[in-house]
């Protein structure tokens, strides 16, 4: 018999000798390099147009507030326009709910590759859709359909990619490989904001009211098609066609009450670990530019300047940030975010506040720079808490439940307690409170760095 049986991808083939010595029971997959960067560059392809999306609609916010919601209160247009924002994150859980348990039945990269296209679909659509001045009311709906849309299909796109990556990666390169899953969200939102930041600078405020504004989410159609040309290329994970073999047919069927009562305890840590890692996201990445301009009354082409710079060196640090989940683990990773967020929040707003170019380089860069301990290590840390069986499924119900109540809604909840109380301290404490949370999910959690996925044999990469 073999030291150790092997797992690999139907088209490609590893002699036994390539895997380390086990026991004769023992399977071990073994990975690939060729098709694990194949996966990853689809992945964060996919995950890049999403938040392509998502960083264009936040830094576009204000403009978008006057062609959808003529008011002649500026709060009440940006209300109006975070809550459509946020109004797309409530179908996420159904989009989740639909998308997670398809991707445990059917597969990864088919659930994939539609998501792809909806999510293209949604973006495009909002770039046709006439102005409030043309249609009226007619205008604002169309754009919560378009939304919802997107809404709908995100549900599914987050926790397949990352359930894809780490089910092609080796477990000892798993934080690094997933890392580069959020490296293309930064390519995003950097793309995003920089066609926002250049038709801000280069176009008067009438073009940029009359047709400027669609030219962002127009992009979204043939950065859609590329990425679906890169989904449908790819093969299944390993994990996924291996649990394929062990079902007596060839579709595993999971109930749903299976995917939430029996990973209930499981579901609860990811939720935390997903309420921190989107609020402080959500609040550096989506709405501090539009704080500063807003609330802060900062130029606004300055703020995006320096979101840019900021995200821009994230990108920089991300895959260093996520090699080191793999040498020193994901707990230490997690929990120095949660207690920086904690003890830092409050003076980085300070130093954003006081308005000169270095105090808002500062905070941008420290906030930015906390962050990334939640974004090197996310992609791999979620997928590690469930099992294969079900981790499509139960990650997309605990993810996409935990950013809509808690990560979307962050720009319009921050918005009205400011409002409300006049606090313009409110990011800071709203990140505090989500640092404690975080860091009770980080006690709780188990250490994935290193060692294989539930439900998966060990995986090791090829030798060439």
């Amino acid at each position: 018999m073999p030291a150790a049986t092997v797992i690999t991808q139907p088209t490609r083939t590893a002699s036994t000798s390539q895997a380390p010595q086990a026991s004769s029971s023992q399977k071990v997959t073994v990975t690939d390099p060729a098709l694990v960067k194949r996966a990853v560059r689809a992945a964060a392809l996919g995950n890049a147009m999403e938040w392509f999306d998502f960083g264009v609609y936040s830094y576009i916010a204000v403009t978008l507030g006057k062609v959808f919601f003529p008011s002649g209160n500026p709060t009440v247009q940006l209300l109006s326009t975070f809550g459509a924002f946020a109004a797309a994150f409530l179908v996420r859980p159904i989009g989740g709910m639909v998308f997670g348990p398809l991707g445990d039945r059917v597969g990864r990269q088919k659930v994939l590759a539609l998501t792809m296209i909806l999510m293209a679909a949604g973006t495009f659509a909002i770039g046709l859709i006439p102005s409030y001045s043309l249609i009226g009311v007619g205008a604002p709906i169309l754009l919560l359909v378009a939304r919802m849309l997107q809404g709908f299909s995100t549900g599914g796109e987050y926790a397949g990619a990352t359930t894809f990556i780490a089910e092609y990666a080796p477990d000892k390169k798993r934080g690094f490989l997933g890392s580069w899953l959020e490296f293309g969200t930064l390519a995003g939102y950097i793309g995003g904001a920089g066609i926002v930041a250049a038709l801000t600078a280069f176009l008067s405020e009438g073009d940029l009211l009359s047709w400027g504004w669609r030219v962002p989410f127009l992009i979204a159609g043939p950065m859609g098609l590329i990425g679906l040309y890169l989904r449908m290329k790819l093969e299944e994970t390993p994990a996924f066609a291996a649990e394929l073999e062990k079902a007596e047919t060839n579709r595993p069927k999971v109930p749903l009450r299976e995917m939430v009562m029996g990973q209930w305890k499981t579901l609860i840590v990811c939720m935390a670990l997903v309420l921190v890692y989107n609020v402080t996201d959500y609040m550096l990445l989506s709405y501090m530019p539009t704080y500063m301009s807003s609330e802060l009354k900062y130029d606004e082409t300055h703020s995006l300047v320096v979101s840019l710079i900021v995200m821009a060196g994230m990108m920089i640090v991300q895959p260093f940030a996520g090699a080191l989940t793999d040498r020193v683990g994901m707990r230490p990773v997690i929990g120095a975010g949660c207690v920086g967020f904690l003890a830092l929040s409050i003076p980085a707003l300070m130093l954003i506040r006081e308005g000169s170019m270095l105090g808002v380089s500062l905070g941008m860069g420290a906030f930015g720079l906390l962050l990334v301990c939640f974004t090197a290590s996310m992609p791999s840390a979620l997928p590690a808490l469930f099992p294969t069986r079900v981790r499509y499924g139960s990650l997309s119900i605990g993810f996409n439940f935990s950013v809509s109540l808690f990560g979307g809604t962050t720009p319009l909840v921050t918005t009205a307690l400011i409002s409300a109380t006049g606090n313009m301290m409110m990011p800071a404490y709203y990140m505090m409170a989500a640092a404690v949370i975080g860091g009770f999910a980080v006690w709780r959690m188990a250490e994935s760095a290193g060692r294989p996925l539930p439900g998966s044999p060990p995986a090791v990469e090829a030798t060439r």
